[in-house]
C-alpha cells in the first residue's frame, strides 16, 4: 500500500527529517509538507484570487498572455500533457506567474524567462497582484528549505544547491478545472499523465479530489487534498490543515542519477466532482537558467553505477519540455 508521508519543517531535528525525505523520495516521490509557516488565511486568499481571475470574461483572459515568456493565461485544453493517451487537451485553463523582472532591470532576458509578468487590470482585481507576489515569496522561502533538506538527504551539505538557486526559475501556475468528468478509456483527462519537468513542485489544492500518482506497481493511487475538508489519506489519517503536496521533477531525477524518481501523476475528475470546480496552484522551483545539471558526486560510482544522463543546463532542459507539451509556446529570441 502506498502511503504519502508528512514532513514537518517546523521540527528541529534536520538529520531525522533528511532521512525521512530520502525514504519518501525513493518510495512514492510525493510527500505532504507542514510546518511551513504559511497561514491558512493566505492559502484561502490566493485560491479566492485565482477563482476571481478565472471568472473574468473569456475575451479578457485571452488578452492576458505572453507565450514567448510563458506568462499569463493559457486557454482551456491548450495543454496536452500525455499526447499518447489523450484524444483532446487537458480539461483545464491556467495562468502563469513567475518572478517579475521589468524591462528596465539589468537581469531582463526573455530568452532565459527573465521577464515581466502579465497582470489583470487592478481596477477589476485590485488584490490579485499583491496576493500572488506575496504567495510567490512565501513559497520561494519554503522551496529553499526543501532543497536544503534534499541536499542533506543526498549526503551533501545543506547549502549545496544554494548557488544553483541564486536566480531561480520560480513559477506559480494557477489552475482551474471545470466540472467535466474525465473518461480515461476515451482519452479524456482533466490533466494528462506526466512527470514534472524541473526540480521540486509544491502544490496547493482546494478540497476537491482528483490528483493521482502512479505507484511502483503501476497502479493509480489517489492523493487526498492537502486542504483538509475531512478527507482521509491512504493510511486512514487526515492530512494536516493545510498541507502543501511536494513532488520531485525530471531535473532532480537527472541530478540524482535516477536515485530519486520523478513520479508520473495525473488529474481525473470523477462523478463525485462533477458538480464542483477544482482549483489548484502548483509552484515550480527550478535552478537558475544557466545551472549545469549533471550527476551529483554522491549519486554515482565507477564502474558499477556510472552517470546515466548527459549533462544539460536547467534552461535547455525546461525549453525542451515546454516545446513538447504547449501548443502555443514560442521561445523568445536569444538576447
Amino acid at each position: 500500500e502506498t502511503v504519502i508521508p508528512t514532513i514537518d519543517l517546523a521540527r528541529s531535528d534536520t538529520a531525522v527529517l533528511a532521512r525521512e525525505v530520502r525514504v519518501a523520495c525513493q518510495d512514492s516521490g510525493f510527500f505532504y509538507i507542514r510546518g511551513h509557516g504559511i497561514p491558512t488565511s493566505t492559502f484561502r486568499s490566493i485560491l479566492d484570487e485565482s477563482k476571481a481571475m478565472f471568472d473574468l470574461p473569456s475575451e479578457t483572459k485571452a488578452k492576458l498572455r505572453d507565450t514567448s515568456t510563458s506568462r499569463g493565461y493559457t486557454a482551456y485544453q491548450e495543454e496536452t500533457l500525455d499526447p499518447t493517451h489523450q484524444t483532446c487537451g487537458d480539461t483545464k485553463e491556467g495562468y502563469y506567474i513567475a518572478r517579475d523582472i521589468p524591462v528596465t532591470d539589468p537581469r531582463y532576458n526573455p530568452a532565459q524567462f527573465a521577464a515581466p509578468n502579465v497582470w489583470p487590470d487592478p481596477k477589476e482585481l485590485p488584490n490579485f497582484r499583491p496576493q500572488c507576489e506575496a504567495y510567490l515569496a512565501d513559497l520561494m522561502r519554503v522551496g529553499r528549505q526543501v532543497t536544503q533538506l534534499l541536499a542533506l538527504s543526498l549526503d551533501l551539505k545543506a547549502d549545496y544547491f544554494d548557488t544553483a538557486f541564486r536566480e531561480p526559475l520560480a513559477t506559480l501556475r494557477l489552475l482551474h478545472y471545470p466540472p467535466v468528468v474525465s473518461n480515461p478509456e476515451d482519452g479524456l483527462f482533466a490533466c494528462g499523465a506526466h512527470s514534472d519537468y524541473g526540480m521540486v513542485t509544491l502544490l496547493l489544492t482546494d478540497d476537491v479530489p482528483g490528483l493521482q500518482i502512479l505507484s511502483k506497481k503501476k497502479e493509480w493511487i489517489n492523493v487526498p487534498p492537502g486542504f483538509d475538508n475531512g478527507s482521509s489519506s491512504n493510511n486512514g489519517e487526515k492530512p494536516p490543515d493545510i498541507a502543501l503536496i511536494c513532488n520531485l521533477g525530471d531535473m532532480l531525477e537527472r541530478w540524482t542519477n535516477g536515485l530519486y524518481a520523478s513520479t508520473k501523476h495525473r488529474v481525473v475528475i470523477t462523478d463525485k466532482g462533477k458538480e464542483r470546480h477544482r482549483y489548484s496552484i502548483p509552484f515550480f522551483y527550478e535552478p537558475s537558467f544557466t545551472t549545469l545539471v549533471e550527476c551529483l558526486p554522491t549519486c554515482y560510482s565507477l564502474p558499477d553505477n556510472p552517470p546515466k544522463f548527459t549533462p544539460i543546463t536547467s534552461g535547455e532542459h525546461l525549453l525542451q519540455k515546454y516545446k513538447q507539451t504547449h501548443a502555443d509556446f514560442v521561445h523568445a529570441s536569444t538576447s
